[in-house]
Formats: C-alpha cells, structure tokens, sequence
C-alpha cells in the first residue's frame, strides 16, 4: 500500500479534498485526519472490516476500544441508548469539543469498534476539517490516535507518516492540532458520572456543569479491574523509544535529582535529554527541552517533543512533574503512561 499524503488549509478546508477523502471512508479504506486534540486514524465504524484495518495499521489490541467520531449531536441517539438529562448537559456545554461520552451502545455499532464491550464511546470533534470530513462522508468515523500502538501521539502530519507509511491509504496534513492531548474520556453508562481519562476538558470543568463525578481508582495509581471503558487504560501507551523517568516533588528537589541522574547516566554512556517546563533550567544534558511553563504550552508541545528525543538518538529522557490540577492532571496521565520509571523525591 502506498500512502499518500493531501494538503488542506484548516482555517479555509477546501471542500473538494474533504470530498477525495470521505470517498475513500465511505469506500471501506483508512484516513489520518486532524482533530483539535491528535491526528485520528478513520474507518467507517459501522463497517466490520474498515475498522479490523484500523487495528491491524496500528498494531492495536482488539480488545482496545475505539471512540467514534460524529458531525452532528443528534448522530448520538442513532449510536447509543439511555441519553440521560446529565449527558444532554455535557452535550450542550462541551460539544463539538475535546470530550468524549461513553454510552450503552446501540445495535447498530459493531462489537469490533467497541472491543466487544456493550458501550461506545463517543465524541463531536471541533477541528474543521475533521466536521467537514465526517459530515461528507456521511458515515460515524471510528478512530483512534494515528500513531503505531504504544508510541506518543501524532500532533502533526509527518509523525503519522513516520508510524503508518505504508499500512494506511491517505494522511490529511491539516498543521499542527491545537490541544496536543487526547480528548477527555467520562463514562455515563453506570450509576454515577466516572472519569475514565483526564484530557483537553478538566474535571473541574465538569464538575461545574453536572456536580459530583468520580474518578476512576486506576488514575489514582490503583489498579484496573477487567473492564476498561476507555482507550489509553489498560495498555501502555504514548511512550517514546527512549526510557522516560518521570520526577515529581518541589521544584529544588527535583533539579536536584535530575542532576544526579544526569551524570550517572552519562557515566554510563547514555545520552541523556531532559523535558523541562523551567526556562531557567541549566543542568548539562545533551539536549534540553523547554516545553513552556502553562499547561496549555506543556500539553500542545509534549508529544511532539517525545519525538524530538528519539530523533536525535536520545537514551534516557528525564521529565519534571507538574501540577495535577486542571490540565495538568490530563498531561501527568500521559507521562505516568510513557514512564519507565517514576521517581518522587
């Protein structure tokens, strides 16, 4: 398979390339394609054989399971059952937007595209060109992060073709997504609201529009029993080819140790590259990587510099911890995610 790669403007989508693309999604075959949050890897989620391509490109578990993306709220009733007065709430604030609900899931959805689970998981993206794309190609779009499965998520076009040239049709280059993580995950199948994975929207934010919700134990570092509603819990996921240490404590604490680990590594013939959010930081590694101070900064940039690393050769990537307040409790999650190792000092 040669994949080929197309060119859209994401302020101004050029409507016939949105259509050359629905027309491969609608013809059963794979399309990488920008949201605000990552790059997603598209298939007909209605077509049993579409979506087995999408988990064959990625090395993907089939017992992963996928979100659906959709252009229009009122596609929610047609995939899931039971919408409840709380999910009309999130709808109404959060969509289109980075916030995906799991469900009961309806008849029509094929076991395959929710890992045989009985709920679905799904989202209304806000980026244009993945509404446009959906909308055109008239079908819900089943997709995960366009990224061979364990690797960090694709934030631009060229780590989509890094991972997957050659085992899907076509790559949508739409720039650089806006957010950097993937979309937060709330689970509205059980009796009370639980969050499964923080991303783009914060629990805080939801806590204000539907009260209380719970917090899976699993992202409190407890363990995860059979069921995983949600993509990115069971397996380890958005991990670079170097080994990441992961150090939280105070900010004297933690550049202290990264200092250590820096020459003891280098002692032992590693190169060594640290991932800071302190514009200040001076330690001497090979390479140093600021990925900005606000959680917004750290969040668009930190995928894309997980990539940097392992393009320049790096052995061992030392990270600070942030804060797990706000969106910094979706960016932790993805770096606990990657860690090797995580020290707390």
């Amino acid at each position: 398979m040669q994949t080929k790669i197309l060119k859209i403007n994401p302020k101004n989508p050029q409507i016939s390339k949105i259509k050359q693309a629905a027309r491969l999604l609608r013809q059963g075959k794979i399309v990488a394609f920008p949201t605000e949050t990552v790059y997603g890897l598209g298939a007909n989620a209605l077509n049993h054989p579409a979506v087995k391509k999408i988990f064959k490109a990625k090395g993907r578990p089939s017992d992963n399971p996928l979100i659906i993306h959709i252009h229009d709220k009122n596609d929610i009733y047609l995939l899931a059952k039971d919408i409840s007065e709380i999910t009309e709430k999130l709808i109404g604030r959060f969509w289109p937007g980075p916030l995906t609900i799991v469900l009961k899931k309806s008849q029509i959805v094929p076991k395959i595209t929710t890992g045989r689970l009985d709920t679905v998981a799904i989202r209304m993206p806000k980026n244009k060109i993945a509404n446009l794309l959906i909308k055109e190609a008239g079908i819900p779009v089943a997709a995960p992060s366009a990224n061979f499965a364990g690797r960090p998520s694709p934030t631009l076009a060229r780590h989509v073709w890094d991972d997957l040239k050659n085992r899907i049709d076509l790559i949508i280059d739409g720039g650089q997504t806006n957010i950097g993580i993937e979309s937060t995950v709330i689970d509205l199948s059980g009796k009370r609201p639980m969050l499964l994975r923080p991303g783009g929207i914060t629990l805080e934010d939801l806590q204000k529009t539907i009260g209380k919700i719970d917090v899976h134990p699993f992202l409190k570092g407890g363990k995860l029993n059979s069921v995983f509603r949600s993509p990115g819990m069971k397996y380890r996921h958005y991990s670079p080819v170097a080994k990441l240490i992961l150090i939280e404590g105070t900010k004297q604490s933690v550049n202290k140790k990264i200092s250590q680990l820096i020459n003891t590594y280098k002692k032992q013939q590693n190169r060594v590259g640290v991932m800071t959010v302190d514009k200040t930081f001076a330690q001497k590694a090979d390479i140093v990587k600021y990925v900005g101070s606000s959680f917004d900064k750290i969040a668009a940039n930190l995928f894309k510099t997980l990539r940097e690393f392992d393009s320049k050769k790096i052995d061992i990537i030392l990270a600070q911890g942030i804060s797990k307040k706000g969106l910094g409790l979706g960016i932790m999650n993805r770096l606990s995610k990657a860690a090797y190792k995580k020290i707390k000092v």
